[in-house]
């Protein structure tokens, strides 16, 4: 009888976990928001999915002022980190690119860039360097000032510039902020100065027509 209560014990305490929906550390089972869910793994590749689930998170991350601090703040109120997302627009990845911006940059195959993160983390960087090159005259000319109570400074432009495009961001700047714009979700220019100013992305060197090096 005793060997039977030892062999059923196991089984029993399961179901007890299960039943209260409580983890093998007795903590209360979340899982991950809906919103971050990957509906189709067999599309994601088995070697990224790790990336994908240590790059959920509940808070926007801290790593600084630095590029890297830009970075993935700025990917975070994109996608919540998220390389493997499409919103429902049809913007793609960890920094929600559109296909026309990343066909400027050479990114052709939109399905072979939402399944690679390297692929993403390059266009970002080769976007941000465009978009510097495009606002090269107005990053000096504006820094510093301010415009709709808002301090402007290259990080908030930067980022502007990736939410609405560099043009957007020129004639916002040099109307004085009337020219606003906003996006489909209703975040405008104005959001993206105030929320990613002060980062140094002094980094990042502004070049003309860049191409993001694919690797066969």
């Amino acid at each position: 009888m005793k060997r039977w209560i030892g062999f059923l014990s196991p089984l029993i305490m399961i179901f007890v976990f299960a039943s209260f929906n409580l983890d093998t550390h007795g903590r209360r089972a979340t899982g991950v928001p809906e919103s971050l869910r990957v509906t189709d793994t067999s599309a994601v590749p088995h070697t990224a999915l790790p990336q994908y689930f240590a790059s959920v998170q509940t808070s926007a991350p801290f790593i600084g002022s630095s590029y890297i601090g830009f970075r993935e703040a700025l990917a975070f109120k994109e996608s919540r980190g998220n390389y493997f997302t499409t919103n429902t627009l049809g913007y793609l990845g960890k920094y929600q690119f559109g296909i026309g911006t990343l066909q400027l940059m050479g990114v052709y195959n939109a399905s072979r860039f939402l399944m690679t993160p390297e692929l993403q983390e390059k266009a970002f960087a080769t976007n941000l360097a465009r978009n510097k090159w495009i606002l090269r005259r107005d990053i000096p000319r504006f820094e510093g000032k301010r415009i709709n109570g808002v301090e402007v400074t290259e990080s908030g432009i930067l980022a502007a510039a990736h939410l609405a495009g560099a043009g957007n961001v020129k004639k916002y700047l040099r109307s004085g902020g009337v020219l606003e714009v906003e996006d489909a979700f209703g975040t405008t220019i104005s959001y993206y100065l105030k929320k990613f100013r002060g980062y140094d992305i002094s980094s990042i060197s502004p070049l003309k027509n860049p191409k993001v090096e694919v690797t066969p």
